[in-house]
């Protein structure tokens, strides 16, 4: 039997769909309702929105982005932080069909530098002072102005029309956009029942900041499509708040990455702090059995992984209705097809193992990457995207999930290009070859390390090479360990063998 799961596809999208309008549908059906709670600290909510209030200050917004030259097809570069502000101005943009394009706020200005140079959009908006600019730039004075402007509508959008561009890790060290269309937003509706077990009646408590993706789906689009109530907390970094603000804001959701998790793992006050809660979520890299198994049990409550990446969002997870099988990944959602295949696009059968792929007709699929025609059409072979996992479709429908494909790395959940890396610290003077790997240093915790080698004459301590990364990369890119060798190996053609680097430099 072929490795193909098809259950049927899901409900089609509209043709006439503009994914800002579909997400705060609720603003207009149940304006009271409570959207947003921004919690500042365990038992203060800084802000509390109603449906009604946010569709309103999304519009105004939208009104005020217009009124700045802003309109369908502009893209628009977000460099906005850690506040209410960021989804308001993102679906904002996405209301007027313009194209919204967040970027992480732990990259450094050169690191925007190269994606605004690579995305050349109408816009830039900025919530702190930037030297970046674009033609028209909207700094962090200008916001509140444009925020109280005469409301604006929802454009009239197509579901295959683009709607936002995420950025992430490019071949040879250069970033890529992937854009995404408007239907992307609707086509997550597979993972309320495949992943979340979400209704209206639940209150999502997400650990991430406002402006990273994976909180502005799992922890905004998706509560808000659905009616239910996000809760977001804006107030320091604190590994241990989890569990009291659980305790007294009674999220039934709780959605986190796996280091968040282990972390939580030292509290002495997990099971009455999450007693409202009836199950986790956790993405981004693989969940330690470990981790999984003492938060389970000091909890009572089961956590359920999925698996995604930037081009398809999240499609394979276990949930309430298919709870987790040990060892496993997780299961293709329904409405989803899903392949594992060979590099030629062919099946193979199920028990072996191959590329894991997505078919065209995924609604959640990208249109494609930005400026990047060959690279979109190298990664189909026919009906199938090949996401550059490996893995294993098994008989019972779960998948086994053994790694990439290719040389990426994953930091912390975010996939890196080691050439990016790489390139950070050749621009040192005293490094004149470096290789840089992902390397595991104790059970589910992975760091980017390097192996480097000296220019002739020339030295460098490892604190040094640290300080020069930091400059040059967001955090979550910088290497953690840099083993200094004579060489780097290669093989008969002159590759670079990084996992040789990877298994026996240290």
């Amino acid at each position: 039997m072929k490795a193909i799961f098809d259950e049927g596809p899901p409900a089609p999208c509209p043709l006439r769909f503009n994914m800002a309008a579909y997400v705060l549908a609720a603003g207009a059906e149940k304006p009271n309702r409570t959207a947003l709670e921004v919690l500042a600290a365990p038992g203060e909510v800084a802000e509390r929105w109603t449906y009604g209030a946010l569709r309103e200050a999304v519009l105004r917004m939208a009104g005020g982005l217009a009124a700045a030259g802003i309109g369908r097809g502009d893209r628009v570069l977000l460099r906005l932080g850690h506040s209410s502000r960021f989804p308001v101005v993102f679906f904002a943009a996405n209301a007027l069909g313009a194209v919204p394009v967040p970027t992480s706020p732990q990259l450094g200005e050169g690191e925007v530098g190269r994606i605004l140079e690579d995305l050349e959009p109408k816009a830039l908006v900025a919530d702190a002072p930037t030297r970046l600019r674009a033609p028209v730039t909207i700094g962090p004075g200008d916001l509140d102005t444009l925020s109280r402007s005469e409301a604006a509508g929802f454009a009239e959008t197509g579901a295959d029309d683009p709607a936002f561009i995420v950025y992430t890790s490019g071949t040879g060290g250069r970033p890529k956009g992937v854009v995404h269309a408007q239907r992307a937003a609707w086509a997550r509706r597979m993972m309320w029942d495949g992943w979340y077990g979400l209704g209206p009646g639940d209150r999502v408590l997400h650990a991430g900041a406002f402006n990273w993706t994976y909180t502005l789906g799992a922890g905004l689009t998706d509560p808000w499509a659905a009616g239910a109530t996000a809760l977001i907390h804006s107030g320091p970094p604190d590994r241990n708040i989890w569990p009291r603000l659980a305790a007294l804001h009674a999220p039934t959701i709780f959605a986190a990455v796996p280091g968040v998790y282990r972390q939580m793992l030292d509290a002495p006050d997990l099971r009455d702090g999450f007693a409202s809660l009836r199950h986790g979520l956790s993405a981004g890299e693989a969940l330690p059995r470990a981790v999984r198994g003492a938060w389970e049990g000091a909890t009572g409550k089961p956590i359920y992984e999925a698996l995604g990446m930037s081009e398809v969002s999240t499609y394979i997870s276990f949930s309430p209705a298919h709870p987790t099988v040990p060892g496993r990944a997780g299961r293709p959602q329904i409405g989803r097809r899903v392949a594992v295949v060979n590099e030629d696009g062919s099946p193979v059968e199920v028990g072996e193992s191959g590329i894991l792929a997505v078919s065209r007709r995924d609604p959640g699929l990208m249109l494609g990457y930005w400026r990047r025609e060959a690279e979109t059409e190298a990664a189909f072979r026919g009906e199938w995207f090949l996401t550059g996992d490996r893995a294993i479709l098994h008989d019972d429908g779960t998948i086994s999930h053994l790694g990439r494909a290719d040389d990426l790395m994953n930091a912390g959940g975010f996939r890196v290009d080691p050439a990016e890396v790489e390139a950070a610290l050749l621009e040192h003077p005293a490094v004149a070859e470096a290789a840089a790997v992902e390397r595991q240093v104790r059970e589910g915790v992975n760091v980017i390390a390097v192996a480097w080698v000296a220019a002739p004459g020339a030295e460098a301590s490892e604190s040094e090479l640290a300080a020069h990364c930091a400059e040059r990369l967001a955090r979550y890119k910088q290497p953690r360990l840099f083993r200094r060798v004579d060489s780097l190996p290669v093989g008969p053609t002159g590759k670079l063998l990084r996992r040789r680097i990877r298994d026996e430099t240290w």
